[in-house]
């Protein structure tokens, strides 16, 4: 979005105690919220934000300010929306959604581009029978291009990359997120998701909450990504918490 539209949602959603803008890490963006924050400090508006960099094939685990948000902004959402649907502060709506950030980790795989409308081609190849591993929603280059694998495989290898770097360990509780790129079907997602629950498991890592669906996606590419966010009370309290939006509709049970 241009720091026009930041700045007219910022505006729209200001009821007098400030506005928390929560959005993912990338150049463009992070260039944009800034200009929006002066513009709505001109008004009177007070903005503070917090930056999703859950995506751990983007940059090393010493260099996360460095990260992509990807799928974990939809628990950073959902964190953040949370507190302020109970009356939090600001500031405790926007130390929320860093706890659920900071405890989150994704990685993604691509098994074909998508197509941007306005160009008519896809933006970035990936060769029939392969697989690229890490690759970021808008095609930013993934960690490595392998021959395409079972849904158990990938399951796998994507919790050998996100399980040590935060890292998750026995008798943890998590929250797990398998969000489709577009145009895998949620069948196929849930046997992703069916195998990642079973690995958690043997490893003696608890499951609270889980989501699967296309909550996180890239138009009509075909693949999936993995997030992982730990628990604790507090997130668990807001990750449970009713929500009827456009992103997300759930039930408290």
């Amino acid at each position: 979005p241009t720091a026009k539209a930041f700045y007219d949602a910022c505006v729209a959603a200001d009821s007098g105690k400030g506005v928390a803008c929560l959005y993912g890490n990338y150049a463009g963006d992070n260039m944009n919220v800034k200009m929006c924050v002066e513009l709505a400090a001109e008004d009177g508006i007070t903005v503070k934000t917090v930056v999703a960099n859950d995506d751990v094939a983007s940059a090393p685990k010493t260099e996360r300010h460095r990260r992509r948000g990807v799928a974990g902004e939809v628990i950073m959402w959902k964190v953040g929306g949370a507190k302020a649907a109970r009356g939090g502060s600001l500031d405790e709506v926007i130390a929320a959604a860093q706890k659920a950030i900071d405890n989150t980790r994704s990685v993604g795989i691509g098994l074909t581009p998508c197509t941007i409308a306005a160009v008519g081609h896809p933006n970035f190849k990936i060769e029939e029978g392969t697989m690229e591993l890490g690759i970021g929603h808008h095609g930013e280059p993934g960690i490595q291009v392998t021959e395409l694998k079972s849904a158990d495989e990938m399951a796998q290898m994507m919790l050998d990359i996100i399980l040590p770097d935060y890292p998750f360990v026995a008798g943890d509780e998590v929250t797990v997120l398998v969000s489709g790129l577009g145009a895998t079907p949620v069948m196929e997602l849930y046997i992703l998701y069916n195998k990642v629950e079973e690995i958690l498991t043997e490893k003696g890592i608890k499951v609270h909450r889980s989501y699967v669906g296309n909550y996180f996606t890239s138009l009509e590419m075909m693949g999936a990504t993995l997030t992982i966010t730990k628990m604790d009370d507090e997130l668990k309290e807001l990750i449970d918490d009713e929500a009827d939006c456009m992103g997300l509709k759930q039930f408290k049970y």
